[in-house]
């Protein structure tokens, strides 16, 4: 992935950032190439809001699956940065993007009982330089570097986290999944017109030397693609055998001092004010307001442009001063844009600046599943796992990254009338790397709570098995209109108070529902998360089928539960019929 050399960005000379990019990357003498790059280089208004990225990653020459380590990395930081809240400042978005990237990588390597450095490790180096206005943002991990060049010398900007055993031998101490918090280096600096930065693997920059790029640049001029492509076979000419990438980035022009507020602009931008049907706010044309709370205010809304629906989410009066509930506003908007799945509500591309604080997502047609349970108030078992199979579909996409709902309820889930269904705000999800993300332990209970999980009552994380207990509530109340255990999951604070929880059974409200789906939904809804289902797609196989005979709640044959008997029974049987013809002979 990679930019065009000499390439111009922005209206206007001297008015904007102008930048020339170069990359190249080889596999060198090793059979597979373990390192990755990227770079993006956006038109406005994210040239002046986000700026201009790149980065590389360098996989471990140990692990089997490395690559697509650097690849994720890599790959994820360019796509997930653009996509984070404008109000953020470029370190607080690349540092929890990255830390976000690096917690998932690092429980796939968990997930398959691997270490980091062993065959299947999902580790790599990092590496990223992002330009924005008239500023240099470094963020780095590993033993990739960035260089800033500068009358004629190289200045390495990043140090190497490596750990000696040995005059040769050495070991990562710090990278991307290598453990469960990252600790991640950040540098910034102010750039001039002229200067030029060099990312690249140890694989290159171990055999070129500063002289030797200044000379190709001297013979190269503005193709820096060449240039990079030189440097490449020079560093293979004088003996390496690891795989090289190289990056070159210079700073052809640079947008006027003034354009700095900006930034300071974003960080202060005030929350957005209640909204009126028929007014013209930011672009965008209120039609209705579609929910109010509490914490929130929802609009349908026309985008002026595109002539888009769209939804805007914008903070109630009493929340404008709770710093850590317009945190998790903004962060929404990132969700969604992070999670792309039919069954997960989409947020819409930013095309054009904000003044405000509020929220942007595509407006999708349908009622809430609560209204819908109104409206069908004992529906069929198949259309009941229908929609539970849709809702675990989306539950899965957010924990393939890593990441838990806490909120899921009837009113956070549309149905249109295809039966298509959504899931919807964001307000209460946690990522993994975010700290501020899950709340600490006894604090306060994110989700609504008769759709809470037990553990969450007892001061414990979540896990999916969290969200599998709270869909398997939905399943309960969609079927009967009841919950499981009514009101008493929120008051068992403790562990024998949750051990006294008494399911009961769906035949108390339906005779028509098969006996077994009782041992499918009481195990799905166990207080001890860890007597649950292992995973949401065991639960919706289950709520298709009966159970194998001789589980939980299907009577097993006499042969499976007491073989000798019966073989007993047939001997008799056989004796007595033997005997009976014996009796009748003449």
């Amino acid at each position: 992935m990679s930019a065009d050399a000499g390439c111009r960005i922005g209206p206007g000379a001297r008015q904007t950032l102008q930048i020339t990019l170069g990359q190249a990357s080889d596999r060198g003498r090793k059979p597979l190439n373990q390192d990755f790059h990227g770079a993006r280089v956006p038109g406005q208004p994210q040239l002046a809001m986000k700026g201009v990225a790149l980065a590389l990653a360098d996989g471990i020459s140990t692990s089997s699956v490395s690559h697509i380590a650097s690849q994720i990395a890599v790959g994820g930081f360019l796509e997930d940065y653009y996509s984070t809240p404008e109000a953020w400042s470029v370190r607080k978005s690349a540092q929890r993007v990255l830390g976000a990237t690096s917690a998932w990588l690092y429980s796939q390597s968990r997930q398959s009982e691997y270490r980091y450095d062993s065959e299947r490790g999902y580790v790599c180096t990092f590496s990223a330089l992002i330009i924005k206005s008239t500023t240099a943002y470094l963020f780095h991990v590993g033993d990739s570097r960035i260089y800033r060049l500068q009358d004629g010398q190289l200045e390495q900007l990043t140090r190497d986290h490596q750990l000696r055993a040995g005059a040769d031998t050495r070991y990562l101490a710090r990278a991307l999944g290598i453990s469960q918090h990252l600790e991640i280096d950040h540098l910034q600096l102010p750039v001039e017109q002229g200067d030029l930065f060099m990312l690249a693997t140890d694989g290159l920059y171990e055999f070129v030397a500063a002289a030797d790029v200044c000379a190709l640049l001297a013979v190269g001029g503005d193709d820096l693609d060449q240039v990079c492509q030189d440097l490449v076979q020079l560093a293979l000419r004088r003996g390496s055998t690891d795989n090289l990438t190289v990056q070159l980035l210079r700073i052809d022009s640079l947008p006027p001092p003034a354009a700095m507020e900006l930034s300071q602009h974003l960080q202060s931008l005030p929350p957005a004010p209640l909204l009126q049907s028929r007014m013209v706010f930011d672009g965008y044309r209120i039609e209705r307001e579609l929910h109010a709370s509490s914490r929130s205010h929802v609009y349908l809304a026309t985008d002026i442009e595109s002539g888009e629906a769209v939804v805007l989410k914008v903070p109630s009066i009493d929340q404008r001063e709770d710093q850590s509930y317009l945190e998790r506003l903004m962060l929404e908007e990132w969700i969604a844009r992070r999670v792309q799945n039919p069954h997960v509500l989409p947020a819409p591309a930013q095309t054009r600046p904000r003044h405000y604080l509020y929220t942007v997502s595509r407006f999708v047609e349908g009622q809430t599943l609560q209204q819908w349970s109104l409206d069908n108030p004992l529906p069929p078992l198949q259309k009941v796992r229908d929609i539970v199979e849709q809702i675990s579909r989306g539950l899965n996409a957010f924990h393939r990254l890593d990441m838990l709902h806490q909120d899921l309820r009837p009113q956070n889930i549309l149905i249109n009338h295809a039966g298509t269904v959504t899931l919807i705000d964001f307000g209460s999800v946690a990522v993994a790397g975010l700290a501020e993300m899950a709340p600490p332990a006894n604090g306060p209970i994110l989700g609504t709570r008769q759709y809470t999980a037990p553990e969450y009552f007892l001061g414990r994380a979540g896990t999916p098995a969290s969200d599998l207990f709270s869909l398997a509530v939905i399943t309960y109340q969609l079927l009967t209109g009841q919950l499981p255990y009514g009101t008493a999951v929120s008051q068992a604070t403790s562990r024998a108070a949750q051990l006294r929880l008494t399911y009961r059974s769906v035949s108390h409200y339906r005779q028509d529902l098969p006996p077994w789906l009782d041992e499918v939904l009481k195990k799905a809804l166990q207080p001890d998360p860890d007597k649950r289902h292992g995973a949401l797609s065991e639960f919706v196989f289950a709520l298709g089928q009966p159970a194998h005979p001789g589980a939980a709640g299907v009577p097993a044959s006499l042969m499976e539960r007491n073989p000798v008997a019966v073989w007993q029974g047939v001997s008799l049987l056989l004796l007595v019929l033997l005997m009976l013809a014996v009796l009748r002979l003449p």
